[in-house]
Formats: structure tokens, C-alpha cells, sequence
């Protein structure tokens, strides 16, 4: 359940739009601020607040990336895989990163702090190859270069 001071703020977002369906990315952006991530329960609890069907927001959960449906580690590194940076190497930051936070793909450290994911592009396709950390970005990235930003997250 979202606590009292969200669920206000998800209420005065129906005052700004068409129908309830509509606060759906909002509401669900600001569960997971709260929680970290988004659960099943919090799904359930969400699509009944907005008077859709749980299926209706797992698809919303599942399709977007910036939607944890899993708890994640405090660092979530995400690196883009798309073709652009496929092309410039990707690859290697992947394995870079995979090697220092001593995770696979998909996983999150045994101690919390690293969760590794692929995405699909993130719009930065000119500063490419590219990961992001959080809500920050790190552009044209080697693997050497990779190690030092990792290094000063331990």
C-alpha cells in the first residue's frame, strides 16, 4: 500500500487527467520510489486504485525498463546493448562490468549492492557505447574506463 502521504499525491494527479487509467506511470513511478521497487501486491494494489486490471498494469511493469518488478541492488547499473552501442562495444563494458561487481547479467550481488540489466537503448545512441548507474548516464565508454567508474562505487 502506498502510504498516506503518496496516496495524496496520486490523488491530486486524477484532478490533472482524463481518467484514472491515465495517472497509471505516475502512480506506479511513485510506489516504487517508495518501496524501491514494485511488487506483485503493490501492482494489485495499484490497478485497483486506478479501477484497471492487475494484467493491465503487469504489462505496464513488464514493458518499461525505468519498472523494477524485483528488488534491485543499490547501485542498478544498466547497460545498453542496442545496436549503436553493439557496434562501439558494448559487449566489453558488459563483461566489464560483469567481472568487477562479480554478477551475471539479470543478477543482484549477495550483498545488495550491484544489479546488472541490459536495455534495449536509452537514447544516447551519439555517446555510445553507454551504461547507466542510477539516473546517471556515463557516455562513450572503453572498459578501462568502465573499471574506473565501478572502482569508485566499492
Amino acid at each position: 500500500m502506498l502510504t498516506p502521504e503518496n496516496l495524496q499525491k496520486v490523488e491530486a494527479l486524477f484532478k490533472r487527467y482524463p481518467t484514472k487509467k491515465a495517472v497509471m506511470l505516475s502512480a506506479l513511478w511513485i510506489a516504487q520510489e517508495q518501496e524501491g521497487w514494485i511488487s506483485e501486491e503493490m501492482m494489485r494494489y495499484i490497478g485497483d486504485l486506478l479501477e484497471v486490471p492487475y494484467a493491465t498494469v503487469l504489462g505496464v511493469v513488464t514493458f518499461y525498463t525505468m519498472y523494477n518488478d524485483k528488488k534491485i541492488g543499490k547501485y542498478h547499473i544498466e547497460v545498453c546493448t542496442n545496436v549503436s552501442c553493439m557496434l562501439r562495444g558494448s559487449g566489453k563494458i558488459l563483461d566489464t562490468v560483469e567481472k568487477h561487481c562479480g554478477v551475471k547479467l539479470g543478477e543482484t550481488s549477495d550483498d545488495g549492492k550491484f544489479t546488472v540489466s541490459e536495455v534495449e537503448c536509452m537514447g544516447a545512441c551519439g555517446g555510445a557505447p553507454m551504461l547507466a548507474i542510477g539516473e546517471e548516464y556515463y557516455e562513450n565508454l572503453t572498459p578501462e574506463k568502465t573499471e574506473q567508474l565501478l572502482s569508485r562505487l566499492k
